[in-house]
């Protein structure tokens, strides 16, 4: 049985302009490019935010007006070490002044107490994303243009200060200001911290902290750096106090940079942990400029995203499950690593990437099984999702290389089913289900808990996704087995899947049309989810067609939004539709009916089982409305989180991997089979 994919007309918004459109062609031309009107309605302004990663586990992030609103924000957010992933702030924030006639004309926006100060925001007369974050200023006469540029495989940032028109002499100055603290944790005024400046070529060094790394601030003009360490208090991080966090820190500076710019010239400023040349600034900028793709199409963005996952630090390729505040994380990595690396226009480049993160997590393994989170092997789910990487990598690098490689991992992590081995209570029954017991934790995806540490959707008993996954994972180590004549494999497995398949019917099925999410000794758990969605989208059908007809239509009637499929149907009890307030009031609606996009995918999946080629122009139009997104949250990227409630805002981590891979890894299937059947 060959496996197939497992997680296989736009209006005009004011900010995608679209450019000769032909519907169906996700390759049409857009411009993500943000115009005075909207930049100045701060309502409107710091609820757009993006990110720009460097592929070494460094990034800025921040709104795109350049007011920081949560804690996780800079300019400069990096590792301090190669033995740790660890991230901390280190430059918060650079303000400019502009002066002409003795007059200043201060271009930054910081948000304190009660109040916006100053209030450069009114000077912006465009924001583009496009081929690297840029802020067009006009204030009287002067007309400048920032463009901000992270480099990539190392610490460092460079900003270009070009002015474009002048009408008298014109002069700059650079104040920065400091954090260095960690990402999860806010700055407060001490006497520990130092805000002397070392001169250094073009600029400054300064290290606040013995324990931390110096930062070099270097310029590649003649300027005067004047010192003035001082504290700035009560910067206030509206998002943070939104989510019921701490919100408030204080900022170092160290003084200001002051130099004359000319019209039509650009002056670089290089950020970085170790020191330069400035003399190449200008050398180095344009080359590295010239390796930025340009992210003029739904396609491209989301490619452009879902390469500033990839980390490669110290050696180690890893994948980050989320910015701006997640790490490597096991499942996120298995479940999102086919749809971000095998949907670049240079793919063989990302199946090394993929092969290089997937041994690093096979090194992680303990008694077979993948780690969830460091260290944490007990969740039922994790593992399995290591067979979806093999379905789809089987299609580039082929059977055999897949079984030489991998095989054995694939034996191992199905013995670690069978007998338990960690003791994690997870474990084949002999109807050939799997059973998952966490004692109170929750051990698949939907893990969210309260703050007093109680699950909120713990699932015990058989889960049925999980029990899909199985099912699929034993038919295909099964049929490798037989292509590859592994006896072992063949005696050990065969007549198992009939019996999953028969037990999984009879315990899953419902007379009311729909699968059960969970089912135990005491409860058939009825309430309508997504997860049903594994035993009707997976590449070996547990299912005949009108039983996924039936599910597909509790699905649609239920579960399906604009942005993805909501996690809880909205009349059961405990639906939570909205995503807001504290830790504890998000966890509760986490999984109660919050929207997944990747959820789209075994629904797509199924929908064109049962559909065909006739459900193309479906698809399509659920593509077109994430395309929407690439304005709304995080420029350019998909959110992690949607609420469940009309107009579905979008919460959570601004860009998250597994919504990324699975909406670029739709909209390439899409174009495939299109193209396909128009031959």
């Amino acid at each position: 049985m060959t496996p197939e994919i497992l997680f296989p007309g736009i209006q005009n918004t004011g900010n995608i302009r679209t450019l000769n459109p032909k519907k169906g062609d996700h390759r049409i031309m857009i411009e993500l490019k943000f115009h005075q009107q909207n930049l100045v309605n701060l309502e409107y302004s710091l609820t757009r935010e993006f990110i720009s990663a460097n592929r070494a586990g460094s990034y800025m992030s921040t709104t795109i007006t350049c007011c920081n609103t949560r804690k996780y924000h800079g300019l400069m957010v990096c590792p301090i070490s190669d033995s740790s992933s660890d991230r901390y702030v280190l430059l918060s924030s650079l303000d400019e002044t502009v002066i002409q006639h003795d007059r200043s004309f201060n271009l930054a926006l910081h948000k304190y107490p009660d109040n916006y100060e100053p209030k450069g925001h009114k000077y912006i007369t465009s924001f583009e994303y496009s081929p690297t974050p840029a802020i067009t200023y006009r204030v009287g006469g002067v007309e400048l243009r920032k463009e901000m540029l992270w480099l990539h495989d190392v610490d460092r940032l460079m900003i270009k200060y070009t002015l474009l028109e002048a009408t008298s002499p014109t002069r700059l100055q650079l104040r920065p200001f400091l954090a260095y603290r960690s990402i999860d944790s806010l700055s407060h005024a001490n006497m520990e911290a130092s805000g002397h400046s070392t001169p250094t070529d073009g600029g400054v060094s300064v290290k606040p902290y013995a324990n931390m790394p110096a930062l070099y601030m270097q310029i590649d003009s003649p300027n005067e750096f004047i010192p003035a360490p001082d504290w700035y208090y009560d910067f206030e991080y509206s998002k943070e106090a939104e989510r019921g966090y701490e919100c408030r820190e204080d900022l170092l500076t160290p003084g200001i940079f002051e130099f004359p710019i000319a019209k039509g010239a650009s002056v670089i400023i290089s950020c970085s942990l170790e020191k330069v040349n400035p003399e190449l600034l200008k050398d180095e900028y344009a080359t590295e400029l010239a390796r930025r793709s340009d992210k003029n199409n739904f396609k491209r963005c989301l490619q452009h995203s879902a390469r500033q996952f990839f980390v490669g630090r110290n050696n180690r390729e890893e994948l980050i499950a989320g910015y701006p505040w997640y790490g490597m994380r096991g499942r996120d990595a298995l479940m999102a690593l086919p749809g971000l690396a095998l949907t670049q226009g240079h793919r063989e480049k990302y199946i090394g990437k993929m092969m290089e993160v997937l041994d690093n997590l096979i090194a992680e393994r303990k008694e077979g099984l993948f780690p969830t989170y460091h260290g944490d092997y007990s969740c039922s789910d994790t593992s399995l999702y290591f067979f979806y990487d093999m379905y789809e990598l089987e299609r580039y690098i082929g059977k055999e290389q897949i079984w030489e490689r991998y095989g054995q991992v694939m034996k191992e992590i199905l013995d670690a089913y069978v007998n338990d081995t960690l003791s994690r209570g997870v474990v084949m029954h002999d109807n050939g289900l799997i059973w998952a017991d966490g004692n109170g934790k929750p051990l698949t995806w939907m893990d969210a808990r309260t703050s007093d540490g109680v699950a909120v959707t713990e699932r015990k008993g058989y889960q049925v996704e999980v029990n899909a996954m199985w099912y699929s994972a034993v038919c295909y180590l099964l049929d490798m087995g037989r292509l590859f004549c592994d006896r072992e494999v063949i005696d050990k497995w065969d007549g198992l899947p009939e019996r999953i398949r028969e037990s999984f019917v009879s315990t899953f099925m419902l007379k009311e049309g729909y699968l059960a999410d969970y089912v135990n000794d005491t409860e058939v758990s009825k309430a309508i989810r997504p997860n049903q969605l594994f035993a009707c989208g997976l590449p070996y059908p547990l299912l005949d067609d009108t039983q996924i007809i039936s599910i597909l239509n509790t699905v649609d009637r239920y579960l399906v939004t604009p942005k993805g499929l909501r996690t809880l149907s909205p009349d059961h009890p405990d639906y939570k539709g909205l995503y807001e307030g504290d830790e504890n009031a998000r966890s509760q609606s986490t999984h109660q009916g919050s929207v997944r996009p990747w959820m789209l995918v075994p629904y797509i999946a199924a929908k064109l089982k049962v559909h065909g080629v006739d459900y193309l122009e479906k698809v399509d139009e659920m593509l077109d409305a994430m395309r929407e997104e690439l304005t709304e949250y995080c420029v350019g990227s998909i959110a992690e989180i949607y609420e469940g409630n009309p107009p579905f805002r979008a919460r959570g981590a601004i860009s998250f991997a597994v919504n990324v891979a699975a909406i670029l890894k739709l909209t390439e299937m899409f174009e495939q089979m299109r193209e396909s059947s128009e031959r």
